[in-house]
């Protein structure tokens, strides 16, 4: 297996190897021109096309230049660069593979004693100090004229303080202050049971915030790695050798030696303040003002030339939603295929504008209750993700809505093949409850929580042929295509006609009969066909 990346430089090289990477050294600056310029690949670009961005001479609002460089898009812009993270090809297969080996061997990460992250360290009175600290990082205005504050999105780190075991989760901090920031995260997630957990114990959390790094920790932080699992385990699967941790300076945490920028801090599990509107990753501004727990920062160490790396989330499609859309397709996948152990699952797909909304399995159905089985697992897997669950067989492409549309038109009679269930925590649906409502409703509204769809999207008895030409007519019109050098083609599932089961002879002969040019025997045979009214 290939070396995988030393750090994030080594990676943003590889970018730039491989095309995928902009170097843009105008001015930019971060409150009102930074975002919207990426924003602009992913309203206008198909994917392939979406590169990464690495922002060399970044300015504020005030006229302030910084020396930090700004990397955005740089982890999950597009499939391409995504699989170039994992050191993987750019198809499903590929990334699949990789995948479900980092689950299924794990490797524990290693301690070390000296950090590049460590070379410079800002603590105590030094983050009071104007342009230290916090404010010696340019982070970027998400969503200007709509963002009320400006926020990291990556990687935190909590631990347990029952068995240790550490969980790290792409949550946000939303800076308020010199040395405070306010934790956003949604109250289901694993970082807060360990939140609750240290306010039993009457004492803050320690945790850290990690900046920068190899794009595994990225794609383990957004996936939904069971309880209990350490996701810096799961980097180190995809890698195959320990991820190397530093001990923090100020808080009793381990951070990734590799990455670029780390702030320490401790939740205060005694106070909470008010946040304010935000983008989200559903498309829409969250502007719910609830409680967020206070991380009060107790140091920020980072590289000699450090990069700040900024997620790009909000209106998808986005780096959030691809990232969001391949970790949950190969966790559900090894959570069906190896754990719950279900046979014929072929593939699992989340759709990206859905955002954690949509999921379709396609598999090659056993019996009349396999879909269900699959349906019950998938809605049960985690109480805050999906809302349409579909089951399709092996001759639909999951990943086509128009395949899939196609499946649920005619494969599905609502008032057999459809399912609501409740039980469902919203999150951050907005179609669950209104701005207005209060915290405990947009938890779990009308004391029921919300819903979710569960649809068996396959055939339930013989069905007849697709209306398509056989598969050897569309081949070998496929190759006169290419022979008169026609425009390239992206075909789709299904492009050439297949039985279902149901095709009598008599219709059988009467098809090869007419490619034959013998289409007279078919009126000889149906004129002596008797038919009842």
């Amino acid at each position: 297996m290939a070396e995988y990346y030393r750090d994030l430089s080594d990676y943003l090289a590889a970018l730039e190897k491989a095309d995928k990477l902009y170097r843009i050294d105008r001015p930019v600056e971060k409150e009102t021109e930074l975002t919207p310029l990426v924003r602009l690949q992913y309203r206008g670009l198909p994917d392939e096309q979406r590169k990464g961005f690495l922002f060399n001479n970044v300015k504020d609002a005030k006229g302030r230049n910084y020396d930090i460089k700004v990397a955005t898009g740089i982890y999950a812009s597009s499939m391409e660069i995504y699989a170039l993270g994992l050191k993987a090809e750019p198809t499903k297969e590929s990334i699949q593979e990789k995948w479900v080996n980092a689950q299924l061997h794990p490797v524990e990460p290693e301690m070390v004693d000296h950090a590049p992250v460590q070379d410079n360290v800002f603590e105590g009175d030094q983050l009071l100090e104007d342009g230290k600290g916090l404010e010696a990082l340019p982070i970027p205005i998400e969503v200007p004229g709509f963002s009320g504050q400006i926020r990291t999105s990556t990687q935190v780190i909590t631990r347990d303080p029952e068995t240790g075991i550490r969980n790290m989760g792409n949550y946000s901090a939303h800076v308020f202050g010199k040395d405070k920031m306010l934790w956003e995260i949604n109250r289901g997630n694993q970082g807060f049971i360990h939140y609750n957990k240290w306010k039993k114990l009457g004492k803050p959390m320690p945790a850290a915030i990690v900046v920068g790094g190899v794009p595994s920790y990225f794609y383990t932080a957004s996936a939904k790695i069971p309880y209990g699992v350490d996701e810096l385990s799961i980097a180190g699967g995809f890698s195959g050798e320990p991820v190397k941790l530093v001990k923090a300076k100020t808080v009793d945490m381990e951070v990734p030696a590799d990455a670029d920028i780390v702030v320490e801090g401790l939740i205060s599990t005694e106070k909470m303040e008010p946040g304010n509107a935000f983008g989200e990753y559903t498309g829409y501004m969250a502007t719910d003002v609830w409680l967020r727990p206070v991380f009060n920062v107790t140091a920020v160490t980072m590289r000699k030339k450090p990069t700040f790396v900024h997620i790009m989330s909000q209106f998808p499609p986005s780096e959030s939603s691809k990232v969001r859309l391949v970790s949950s397709d190969n966790v559900y996948l090894k959570f069906l295929r190896h754990d719950a152990k279900v046979p014929g699952v072929l593939d699992v797909a989340w759709h990206e504008m859905s955002q954690a909304q949509w999921c379709v399995v396609k598999i090659k159905k056993v019996n009349k209750s396999h879909p269900w089985q699959i349906l019950n697992l998938l809605s049960g897997y985690d109480t805050r993700w999906g809302k349409f669950f579909i089951v399709v067989d092996e001759d639909i492409d999951p990943r086509s809505l128009d395949s899939v549309i196609w499946a649920m038109s005619w494969r599905v009679q609502p008032a057999r093949d459809m399912r609501i269930i409740q039980g469902k925590v919203p999150g951050l649906d907005p179609s669950a409850y209104s701005p207005g409502a209060s915290h405990e409703e947009k938890e779990f509204p009308g004391g029921v929580g919300s819903s979710a769809v569960l649809i068996d999207a396959t055939i339930k008895y013989p069905y007849p042929p697709t209306s398509l030409p056989r598969k050897e007519y569309m081949e070998k019109a496929l190759e006169i295509w290419k022979e008169l050098k026609l425009p390239q083609l992206n075909l789709v599932a299904p492009w050439y006609g297949y039985e279902l089961g149901y095709w009598p002879d008599e219709f059988r002969q009467d098809a090869e009969d007419l490619v034959k040019g013998e289409h007279y025997k078919i009126g000889e045979r149906l004129s002596k066909k008797e038919l009842k009214d």
